[in-house]
């Protein structure tokens, strides 16, 4: 049995890192999937945006130091109960080389969507299989960060052209992901991977499961909505 996301389905997080912990490294699913990696162009190098000063937060319920990049490129840094804007400074600077990837992740994103809306078609053959490399790159430790926030276990990850879904997961733990995830605000992408994540203790779309993804994704309800206004045009 499999559950999954339709694109017209009923249905957080800016792109994250924890002051603690080392980002997963899995592998891809199949031969196939590595071989066609190998192939695929590199996605181009793109300049990062403009810097601009971090913006920083206190959470009293965060526990740790928290980076986000939001979708127009701003640094915001969270500040938990204790902590202080110093550290919070430092933690920021450390982390610059991964904010740097970040924000020319989102460039890249912005100037793809910008030349589909010139254009009013698809991407071209080397946007698409740049986003699909920076989906394999991206999508699975994501996708791992969350299942270990969560205490759950996924057995495999692969990441497809699905024409009908968003992702999928069956009983063994196995997660397929839509590679246009990577185009979506990262709030929307994380819902899609809470989704399919909560569906390893629940396949089905019963209350109950709206339930598990209420508690991990408060705000999935915008997601939803952002799914089903795309999924209309």
């Amino acid at each position: 049995m499999q559950a999954s996301l339709p694109f017209d389905s009923p249905m957080v997080v800016e792109t994250e890192r924890l002051a603690q912990g080392k980002p997963f490294r899995p592998s891809l699913a199949d031969d196939s999937e590595r071989a066609s990696a190998r192939q695929a162009l590199p996605p181009p190098a793109l300049p990062a945006p403009p810097a601009r000063a971090p913006v920083f937060l206190r959470h009293p319920r965060a526990k740790r130091y928290l980076l986000h990049v939001t979708q127009d490129g701003t640094v915001r840094v969270t500040i938990p109960r204790g902590g202080s804007k110093r550290e919070a400074a430092a933690f920021a600077e450390r982390e610059h080389a991964w904010i740097e990837q970040q924000r020319r992740r989102v460039e890249a994103q912005r100037l793809v969507r910008a030349a589909e809306e010139q254009r009013g078609d698809r991407p071209s053959a080397v946007e698409m299989r740049a986003l699909r490399e920076q989906a394999k790159r991206e999508l699975p430790p994501r996708l791992l960060e969350l299942a270990a926030q969560h205490a759950l276990t996924v057995t495999r990850i692969s990441i497809r052209n699905q024409r009908s879904r968003w992702g999928s997961c069956s009983r063994s733990g196995h997660i397929c992901l839509n590679w246009r995830l990577v185009q979506m605000p990262a709030t929307v992408r994380d819902y899609v991977l809470i989704h399919e994540l909560m569906h390893l203790k629940r396949m089905d779309h019963s209350p109950a499961f709206w339930k598990l993804v209420a508690a991990a994704c408060p705000e999935y309800k915008k997601s939803r909505a952002w799914l089903r206004k795309q999924s209309a045009h």
